[in-house]
C-alpha cells in the first residue's frame, strides 16, 4: 500500500484531509519532519491562513527544500487552498519584500486579493462551479462541477498553461492547476462531497510512472526564465 504524507506545518485544519483519505480506504500520516517526505509515495500540502506566515513556517522547518526534492522524485504532490497558492511564484499577502512575498515557485504567477470593486463578498466562501480542462485529477468527472471554496486571495491569470480549472467570482480566477506530478486546487476537495472525494481518489491512484520527464521538466518560475527545478 502506498504511503501518504500530509504535511503538518501549523497552518489550517489538516485533520479533515486525513479523514477524507481514510474514508477512501487509505492510511494518511501527518508528518512534522521534512525527511519523512522521502519515504512517501503521495504528499499533500493543505493550508488555511496567510501566505507569508505559511512560507515562513515551511522555510523554518525545512519543508521548502524537502518539497522541491520530492517534486524532482517524480512522485505526485497535491496542494489544497493555501497549499495551491504556496506553489506559485509570489503573493501580495503578508509581510512584503518590494510589495511581494516569494513562494515555492513550482508555477509562475502572482497570488493577489480579489479586487474590492467586484461587488461580491470577499472572502469567497461557499459552493461554486469549476470549469475544467482534461486532467488526471478530474478523470471520471463531468467538465463542470461544484466544489467548496474559502479564500480571499486568488490567481488571476487564467491563461497559464498549467490551468485545469477556472471559476468565476466577480471575475474569472484559477481554481486548479496541474503540471507533471504537481497539481493543486484552490477549492477544498475534502469538503466538496462526492466530487471532492473522486478528485482525492484520482490523486491517490497516481504514481511516478504516470508522469513524463518532459512534463516534470516544465516546472519552474518565470523569474528563473523557465529553468526547470529538477
Amino acid at each position: 500500500m502506498s504511503q501518504i504524507a500530509i504535511i503538518d506545518y501549523g497552518m489550517g485544519n489538516i485533520r479533515s484531509v486525513q479523514k477524507a483519505c481514510e474514508y477512501l480506504g487509505h492510511t494518511a500520516l501527518l508528518v512534522h519532519e521534512p525527511n519523512a517526505l522521502a519515504e512517501a509515495d503521495h504528499v499533500i500540502l493543505p493550508g488555511v491562513g496567510a501566505f507569508a506566515d505559511a512560507m515562513a513556517q515551511l522555510r523554518q522547518s525545512g519543508f521548502d527544500v524537502a518539497l522541491r526534492q520530492y517534486v524532482c522524485s517524480g512522485k505526485p504532490l497535491l496542494g489544497i487552498c493555501l497549499g495551491m497558492q504556496l506553489f506559485f511564484e509570489s503573493s501580495t499577502e503578508g509581510s512584503l519584500i518590494n510589495g511581494i512575498q516569494t513562494g515555492l515557485g513550482f508555477f509562475p504567477g502572482l497570488v493577489s486579493r480579489f479586487p474590492a470593486n467586484l461587488n461580491v463578498k470577499i472572502p469567497h466562501i461557499g459552493w461554486n462551479e469549476v470549469q475544467t480542462s482534461p486532467s488526471k485529477l478530474f478523470a471520471g468527472l463531468p467538465p463542470k462541477f461544484f466544489t467548496y471554496f474559502v479564500h480571499a486571495y486568488q490567481v488571476s491569470n487564467t491563461e497559464l498553461p498549467s490551468t485545469i480549472g477556472i471559476t468565476h467570482h466577480g471575475k474569472p480566477f484559477v481554481s486548479a492547476v496541474e503540471q507533471g506530478n504537481v497539481m493543486a486546487t484552490q477549492f477544498h476537495p475534502e469538503k466538496s462531497g462526492s466530487v471532492g472525494l473522486k478528485i482525492l481518489e484520482n490523486f491517490l491512484c497516481l504514481n511516478a510512472e504516470d508522469f513524463t520527464a518532459r512534463a516534470k521538466g516544465k516546472l519552474g518560475t518565470s523569474k528563473t526564465g523557465g529553468v526547470p527545478l529538477c
